[in-house]
C-alpha cells in the first residue's frame, strides 16, 4: 500500500503564510502598544512622585497592565528606565529637527539647535519631563553605555550636519564639525542640566545670552583662523 502524502498547492501555502503573518503582525502591534503604555506610565509616575526610583508595581498599575506584561518586554526596571530615556532623546531629536527645518542658512540652523536644547530649562512642563533624564542619565549611561552613546550621537547629528554644511558653503569655512559639535553640545546640555537640577527657571534673556555666547565663539574661531 502506498503512503499518500497530501500535496499542498502554492495557493494553499500562500494562504497559510499570510494567516501566520497576520497573526504575528497583530501580536507585534499589541506588544508595541504595551511597551508604549509602560514607557508613558513610568514617565508619569516619576514626574508625579518626583522620584527616579518608581516601583514596578506602580508602573504596571499606572499602565493598566500586569507584571507578566512588564517582564515580557523588560528584564528589569532599569531597562525600562533606559527605554524612557531613549524615547525622550528620540522626541527631542524630532523637536530639534523640526525647529531647524524652518531655517535656510546653516548659522540659523545651529542657533535653532542650541535654543532647542537650552529652552528645555525654561518651560516648566518641559523642565519637569527632562528632569527624569538629567537625574538618570549618568547612571544609565554607565549601565547601558552602547545604547546611551547611540542616543547622544543621534542628538548631536543634526548639529554636526549643520556645521559640516556651514563649512562647505562658506558660512563657517574653518568649522571643525566633530570638535565644534562636541563643544557646543557640552555647553548647551551642561547649562540646561544645571538649571534643571537646581530647579531654576532661566529667562528668555538668559537663553539668548548663552546661545549668543556660543555663536560668538564660533565666529571668533573664524577670525582667529583668518588672522
Amino acid at each position: 500500500m502506498e503512503n499518500v502524502v497530501p500535496a499542498h498547492s502554492d495557493s494553499e501555502i500562500s494562504i497559510a503564510e499570510r494567516s501566520a503573518q497576520r497573526a504575528l503582525a497583530g501580536r507585534y502591534s499589541a506588544y508595541l502598544t504595551e511597551v508604549g503604555a509602560l514607557i508613558a506610565a513610568a514617565r508619569r509616575v516619576m514626574q508625579r512622585r518626583d522620584s527616579v526610583e518608581p516601583r514596578v508595581s506602580e508602573i504596571v498599575r499606572e499602565a493598566g497592565l500586569s507584571n507578566q506584561a512588564f517582564y515580557r518586554h523588560f528584564r528589569s526596571k532599569h531597562e525600562l528606565l533606559l527605554a524612557v530615556l531613549t524615547d525622550g532623546y528620540a522626541q527631542l531629536v524630532s523637536y530639534l529637527e523640526q525647529r531647524m527645518a524652518a531655517e535656510t542658512r546653516q548659522l540659523g540652523r545651529i542657533r535653532r539647535w542650541l535654543e532647542g536644547i537650552v529652552i528645555q530649562a525654561v518651560q516648566p512642563q518641559a523642565a519637569e519631563a527632562a528632569r527624569i533624564f538629567v537625574v538618570n542619565g549618568v547612571r544609565l549611561a554607565d549601565q547601558f553605555p552602547q545604547e546611551s552613546t547611540r542616543s547622544v550621537e543621534q542628538l548631536k547629528a543634526p548639529l554636526r550636519d549643520a556645521l559640516a554644511q556651514a563649512a562647505a558653503c562658506g558660512e563657517l569655512p574653518g568649522a571643525d564639525p566633530v570638535r565644534d559639535t562636541e563643544a557646543l553640545y557640552q555647553l548647551a546640555m551642561g547649562w540646561m542640566q544645571q538649571k534643571i537640577l537646581a530647579r531654576a527657571r532661566p529667562s528668555r534673556a538668559d537663553v539668548e545670552h548663552i546661545v549668543g555666547f556660543a555663536l560668538r565663539g564660533l565666529r571668533a574661531e573664524e577670525v582667529e583662523r583668518g588672522a
